[in-house]
């Protein structure tokens, strides 16, 4: 008894030693800026400090502590707000905008995974410190996710689904080629138990979330944008299999019916929410789901996509599906739908994530309502709230900064000047030459 005693005692000492060394050579970073943004409360903080001990906020206060360590970053960050670092709900980080329709047959996997490291960086700099990935070939968004969080290569913190699932000739199959090439895409399983197949086969791989496609799409050939896909039957069994192993699910869907069934079947959002009615919205208000409504990116494939190899099919159907998609996105704001930012970057440039936000103003949100859906919403979606999305002691430091106040100007946030990612600067854009 004695001897296990003493080796008790050695332990805990040990533990002591440890926690007291780390506090002490801890890396610290202080930030002072003219106001820093609650997202829960819109209520700016101003002037503002935050300190961050090696990846965790300590504190936001008025001023810089007075017992702050002397080897202190200090940095001031004069007529800045602070912002959480933002989320992204819906990209495409292997994908080129440069790049669509047949253009993308000439696209390996490991093209497409170094094209990702470039797009990180990008979107990184832009202000998004947390991306939701849905959809890439060969696991590549996997792959970057590991490299970035090695430290290999720069880019925000990536929630991969792997390869999206989907029927047989739908949406997110590759139906580029004709029967003689016999050409599947990796994601296509048809029926309960095959889809069920197919998300346990990702999860094997490493994925973080599940995406599926409920409808045709604007970008894929042959597929009626409006019209469902799988079935509600085969909807329940993939949406069950994948919460009965703790992920969340995304459904693509454009068209009224799909976006129901997918409701009805438990997904946690539906993404793009194009043709919306009165019952879906009481739907997504009855059971939580998160709509994700990429709203910019019409103007990119209307006005620049037949130049990046855009079908013109999937033109026409852009035509058609713009204009209603930010009708929609209109009435499930003003109904009260929850509601998350994605983009669906990589169908337009990546980097350019922000200009979203003054379309989604001009749509019908307030400016705190469009920050909100970038940062504490998406986390909440991703069940990551207690970590993310909003600035607050205990909460990992993701921080960035803009010129000015974004609740009187949205259009800011497309001017992020410097990022903070797991308490690191990423990106100071003030002293760049």
């Amino acid at each position: 008894m004695i001897k296990e005693g003493i080796i008790l005692k050695s332990t805990l000492i040990g533990t002591a030693i440890l926690f007291t060394t780390t506090s002490v050579f801890a890396d610290t970073l202080i930030l002072n800026a003219d106001a820093a943004l609650d997202v829960k409360t819109g209520k700016l903080l101003s002037p503002a400090t935050i300190v961050v001990e090696d990846n965790t906020i300590t504190s936001i206060s008025k001023r810089t502590p007075r017992n702050a360590p002397k080897n202190a970053r200090i940095i001031d960050l004069n007529g800045h707000t602070l912002i959480p670092g933002l989320f992204d709900m819906h990209v495409h980080l292997t994908g080129d905008a440069q790049v669509h329709g047949y253009k993308r047959l000439r696209r390996t996997v490991p093209r497409s995974a170094i094209t990702g490291v470039r797009n990180a960086k990008r979107t990184l700099a832009a202000g998004f410190t947390s991306v939701r990935n849905l959809g890439a070939g060969g696991y590549a968004d996997l792959a970057l996710r590991d490299a970035i969080y090695d430290g290999d290569v720069p880019g925000p913190r990536i929630f991969a689904s792997g390869p999206a699932l989907g029927i047989t000739g739908g949406h997110c199959d590759n139906n580029l080629f004709t029967h003689e090439h016999q050409v599947t895409a990796a994601g296509v399983a048809d029926g309960p138990w095959a889809v069920r197949k197919k998300v346990r086969e990702n999860i094997k791989y490493g994925v973080d979330v599940i995406k599926f496609c409920a409808t045709g799409g604007v970008l894929s050939k042959g597929t009626k944008v409006g019209a469902q896909q799988y079935s509600l039957e085969e909807m329940q069994a993939l949406v069950a299999e994948v919460h009965l192993r703790g992920l969340t699910v995304a459904a693509h869907a454009h068209g009224t019916d799909g976006i129901k069934s997918a409701i009805r079947a438990g997904v946690d959002s539906v993404e793009h929410v194009s043709f919306l009615d009165d019952e879906a919205i009481k739907l997504a208000l009855k059971h939580g789901t998160y709509f994700s409504m990429d709203i910019y990116n019409t103007e990119y494939i209307l006005g620049e996509g037949e130049k990046a190899g855009i079908l013109p099919e999937s033109l026409d159907k852009e035509r058609k599906v713009g204009a209603k998609q930010r009708a929609s996105f209109s009435k499930a704001v003003e109904a009260g739908v929850n509601m998350v930012f994605g983009s669906d970057g990589g169908v337009y440039p990546h980097g350019d994530n922000g200009k979203q936000f003054s379309r989604m103003v001009k749509f019908g949100m307030t400016e705190l309502q469009a920050l909100q859906a970038a940062t504490i919403n998406s986390a909440t979606l991703l069940k990551q709230q207690e970590k993310l999305g909003s600035l607050e002691a205990g909460k990992l430091a993701d921080i960035i900064a803009v010129p000015g106040n974004p609740l009187d100007n949205i259009t800011l946030m497309e001017q992020v000047t410097f990022v903070v990612k797991d308490g690191k600067v990423e990106v100071d854009k003030r002293t760049a030459k």
